[in-house]
């Protein structure tokens, strides 16, 4: 794989879990019993953690991104082989 192929699987499978682990562990202000301020919609999360979201998102990422680089790099489903017969 080259460095450019893993670059943009990274890139690509970082937002798609990073999409897929937003929703985790949000609970609105109204949920949390918050006080509603005016102009703040009761719907808005409170303290989403998008640091420690990001950082999960990275990890996953960095492990989805190596088992990709093992499966492509040895060749593990044959598909060069197919790739050839076509």
């Amino acid at each position: 794989m080259t460095p450019i192929g893993g670059v943009v699987f990274f890139a690509i499978t970082w937002w798609l879990v990073f999409f897929a682990v937003l929703p985790w562990g949000v609970r609105s202000r109204e949920e949390v019993g918050v006080d509603r301020q005016s102009g703040i919609p009761a719907g808005v999360p409170h303290q989403p953690r998008l640091w420690l979201k990001v950082t999960i998102t990275t990890g996953i990422a960095l492990v989805l991104l190596a088992v990709f680089w093992v499966v492509v790099d040895y060749d593990l489903f044959g598909y060069r082989a197919f790739m050839e017969q076509q």
